[in-house]
């Protein structure tokens, strides 16, 4: 299992936007990458979004963050306050309800 993770900061009070915003277009560009599983974005206190997604290959996490932030660049840049950041790896530690 492997993910892939982007985080920025965003303006404060864009959050609903933003979630509109994604849905409608990254997890469309996101979920059709081979070895899609799974897809969570995380608002935090301090305006920082961090979009998770996993994966069942490395390669697949890759192209997803290589699709994401071309996405994010073309479409949430007036909502963010600098440039996102992305990381893939393999999830060394997991567990389920």
């Amino acid at each position: 299992m492997y993910a892939a993770i982007r985080q920025a900061k965003a303006k404060t009070g864009t959050a609903e936007e933003l979630a509109r915003r994604i849905k409608e277009g990254a997890i469309p560009i996101i979920s059709d990458v081979e070895g899609f599983m799974a897809y969570y974005v995380v608002y935090a206190p301090d305006d920082t979004v961090t979009a998770i997604s996993i994966f069942n290959n490395f390669q697949g996490a890759e192209e997803a963050n290589k699709r994401a932030i071309a996405w994010i660049e073309q479409n949430l840049g007036p909502l963010l306050v600098g440039q996102a950041s992305a990381v893939a790896g393999p999830v060394i530690v997991h567990t389920r309800a």
